[in-house]
């Protein structure tokens, strides 16, 4: 995944992001959590047609790294396993504390 930027700021947290073949990927930002100092986004992708009313309960959920720098962000795939269970541990911590 490449460089991203928001659609707009009225509107839930959609961001536009390239794929690796080039296509453009729109995915709604659900969730920011830290771990270990590092941001990790939680996203979920949304068709581009379905964009206004992009609040579907049952969207796969994505876990991706951040990294920012200036007025940019990128979304990194996270590769190491262990780095991966670790976030997604993080957040289901998070979401049994809500409950």
């Amino acid at each position: 995944m490449q460089n991203t930027d928001t659609l707009e700021q009225d509107m839930p947290q959609i961001i536009k992001t390239i794929g690796e073949n080039g296509e453009e990927i729109f995915m709604k930002l659900q969730e920011i959590v830290s771990v270990n100092g590092k941001d990790y986004a939680l996203l979920s992708i949304v068709e581009e047609d379905t964009l206004p009313n992009s609040d579907s309960e049952e969207d796969e959920l994505i876990i991706m790294k951040m990294n920012k720098s200036d007025d940019e962000c990128t979304f990194e795939i996270i590769e190491d396993d262990d780095e991966f269970n670790l976030v997604a541990q993080a957040i289901t911590d998070d979401d049994e504390e809500e409950d």
